[in-house]
This record gives structure tokens, sequence and C-alpha cells, in this order.
């Protein structure tokens, strides 16, 4: 079977998708993190263990899971409300700092005494090697009390939106109890809800507008093998039936994105032009997809928008961010 690709976009079509972006609203609700990076020179292995010694240099600190969705929405131009659940701790003090300042507020967040806020410790070469990684996390689903807080603050805030966005990264706020009403309070107000998804929860997300998995996530909720552009098809296909939503994009790394959506399906090329680092990749991807339909793009145009945003932010190190000037460069 030949290869379908997806329809071009215009540069003139593209870039006034982009320049709406700035009166665009998006909620977005889902497991909030702070990364934090220790940063600094190896010279040696140490004489107690096989294991690179790390002399400090620095510390950094950056937005992860849902709230690096947001931050990349907000550095695209578009009003964010954000919407999750953190610790009473220092993490979660200082993930509300970085929230500051990056623009955006975080009153949408619950703080949960019985939590600690997620946190990914990463110790990192000066040249962008990470050595090791430490999570601290409380992963097991929000009381029901805390899910209520969610669905408050989500028929609260969303009335204002074009787009919902969901960013499950299973560390127990994206519940059945949480997506049941979500996308309830969705359809009564005619919210498209897109959804970043993780393969235990995918039954949660039937009646979404869409939903983003990776190809790993793909050939696990289908369990198959997803080698060519014809096996991305079967699998997008499945999983659109199955889990009962609108369009199913595949993000496949170097071989593109495939997507499955009634009346135009088919194949993305990887847009990268050099690959740094893709973390944080997935969330550039389903910031500028929400962006785009909120801006009044078809389904294969957002994609297009959004493969162009991943090529830029895989050249860099970390979770990285797009200016709408970035994007309209690539086309």
């Amino acid at each position: 079977m030949s290869v379908v690709e997806l329809p071009d976009i215009s540069p003139a079509r593209a870039h006034a998708l982009i320049d709406k972006f700035p009166t665009r609203r998006i909620t977005v609700i889902g497991d909030v993190m702070l990364d934090r990076f220790l940063i600094g020179r190896v010279s040696r292995i140490s004489p107690e263990a096989p294991v690179p010694v790390t002399v400090f240099d620095h510390e950094e600190c950056r937005l992860g899971g849902a709230a690096n969705v947001a931050n990349n929405l907000r550095q695209l131009g578009a009003s964010v409300d954000l919407i999750g659940v953190i610790g009473d701790d220092d993490s979660g003090t200082q993930l509300k700092n970085e929230l500051a300042a990056k623009g955006l507020h975080s009153t949408g967040l619950i703080t949960d005494v019985e939590r600690r806020t997620t946190t990914k410790m990463r110790v990192v070469t000066t040249r962008n090697q990470q050595v090791s990684r430490i999570d601290f996390e409380t992963d097991h689903d929000i009381s029901d009390a805390i899910a209520d807080a969610l669905g408050a603050q989500v028929e609260m805030r969303a009335r204002a939106a074009q787009v919902v966005l969901v960013s499950d990264y299973q560390k127990g706020v994206v519940t059945r109890r949480t997506m049941s009403r979500l996308l309830s309070f969705a359809r009564a107000n005619g919210l498209p809800v897109i959804v970043d998804p993780k393969v235990p929860h995918i039954d949660y997300y039937a009646g979404a507008a869409l939903v983003t998995p990776n190809h790993i996530e793909a050939e696990s909720a289908t369990n198959s093998r997803i080698a060519t552009h014809e096996d991305a098809r079967r699998a997008a296909v499945e999983l659109r039936k199955r889990i009962g939503v609108e369009s199913v994009l595949i993000t496949r790394g170097e071989h593109g994105m495939w997507l499955d959506h009634a009346g135009a399906s088919g194949h993305l090329p990887a847009s990268a032009r050099e690959v740094a680092d893709v973390t944080g990749a997935g969330d550039t991807v389903i910031a500028t997809l929400a962006l785009a339909i909120a801006a009044g793009a078809t389904m294969p145009e957002a994609a297009r928008l959004a493969n162009e945003a991943a090529g830029i932010v895989v050249g860099r190190f970390g979770a990285a961010t797009v200016s709408p000037q970035e994007l309209k460069a690539r086309f």
C-alpha cells in the first residue's frame, strides 16, 4: 500500500493561524512536575563504585510535565489556565515560582498535604550528558475529594477556553473520575479535549477529540509492532475505534508522525534538522496542536504545525519551547 502524506500547508495559511495564537485560551489539566538539573564537571571515576564523580558547578530548575505544556502554550502566545496538584513542600513552592517567572499563574494548582510535588532531579555534565536521575513522587491516584476539587477548577476556568488539554504522566492526577467529569463538562459546553495519553488509562479518554500516543505507547496499546507506515496506520485506526475518539496522532520520532482522522489520514516526515534531546518534545507537540485547533486549523494543518514545532525543540537540551516567530520561520 502506498504511503499517503498529509497535505502541505501554505506559508500564508500557517502564518495566519500562528497570528491567532495570542487571542486563544487553553485550559491544561494534568501532572505538573519540577525538573531540577545539578550541573557539573566529570573528570574521573569514583574509587568506591564504577560511577563518574561529578563536581558541582550550578543548578537549574525548569517546568516539567503539564507545567511544561503550559509553558509551551504561553511561549507561543496563548493565555493558559493550569490545573493540577502539588505537595506542601519546597518543590511545590519552587514550581510556583518558576510558573510566575514564565508569566503563568498557579491559582489552579491544588495543594495536597498527603502528596509530594513530582520532581525529577538530574545530574548532568556541563556537556549536557546525563549521569543519573532521582525521582521524588507520589504516584497513586488522588483522592475523590481532590479529584472533585480539580473538576470544580476545570468547570470554573475552562468556560473561557477554546480547547481543554490533558497531560497524563500517570502520576495520579488523571483518574477515571477526573476524566469522566471533565469529558461530561466538555461535551456540554462544546469544548474539544485533546490528550497526551498513558496506556494504562487508555479507556478513560473515550469522547476526546484527539489522543497523541508515541510509537511505544501505540505498540503497547494495540499489542503490535510499528515498524512501517502501514503498521502505524493500522495501529492508529485500531486505537481510534477502541478508545472512541475522533482522531489519533502517533508520534514516531525520526520516522515522523501518522494521523488517523476522518477524511484526512496520512504520514508526516520528521522535520528535525538536528537532534540534541527529545525530552519534552511531546509536550511541545500537544501544545502546538491545541493552539492550532483553537485557532481554527483542520487536524492535518494542526499536525503540520506541531511537526515543525517538534523539529525545533529536539535540537535543544532539556524541555524547551518555541516562539511564534521561530515557528513562522519554518514555513
